[in-house]
């Protein structure tokens, strides 16, 4: 069993940058990815990485062209690199991992797919 510990969180002005990280205690799944939940709404897909290859990444649109997910197996720690931060990036982030697909990971992650998750990083974002 994994766990997950997120950090990096906190408050910054629109426009701002944030860098999440996730810590897992063991690495052993091939998809690893964030996840955000904003107050009254559903859990939304952010970010996913397969098997910390750059190149098998997942965005969703909203965050295209601002954040990037990256991964660093020997330290088993994923980040959430969050840059030109929105009022509407406001949410609870949460890390995940599973073992997907590779096509599942890049282009269909689910947060049903994913079996271990943290407890979650708040990032507020001010206007």
């Amino acid at each position: 069993q994994v766990q997950l510990v997120e950090s990096g969180g906190g408050s910054v002005q629109g426009g701002g940058s944030l860098r999440l990280s996730c810590k897992a205690s063991t690495y052993s799944y091939n998809c690893m990815g964030w996840f955000r939940q904003a107050p009254g709404k559903e859990r939304e897909r952010v970010a996913t990485i397969w098997s910390g290859d750059p190149a098998g990444t997942y965005y969703a649109d909203s965050v295209k062209g601002r954040f990037t997910i990256s991964q660093d197996k020997v330290k088993s720690t994923v980040y959430l690199q969050m840059n030109s931060l929105k009022p509407e990036d406001t949410a609870m982030y949460y890390c995940a991992a599973g073992s997907l697909t590779l096509y599942s990971c890049r282009y269909l992650p689910q947060s049903d797919d994913f079996g271990y998750w943290g407890q979650g990083t708040q990032v507020t974002v001010s206007s």
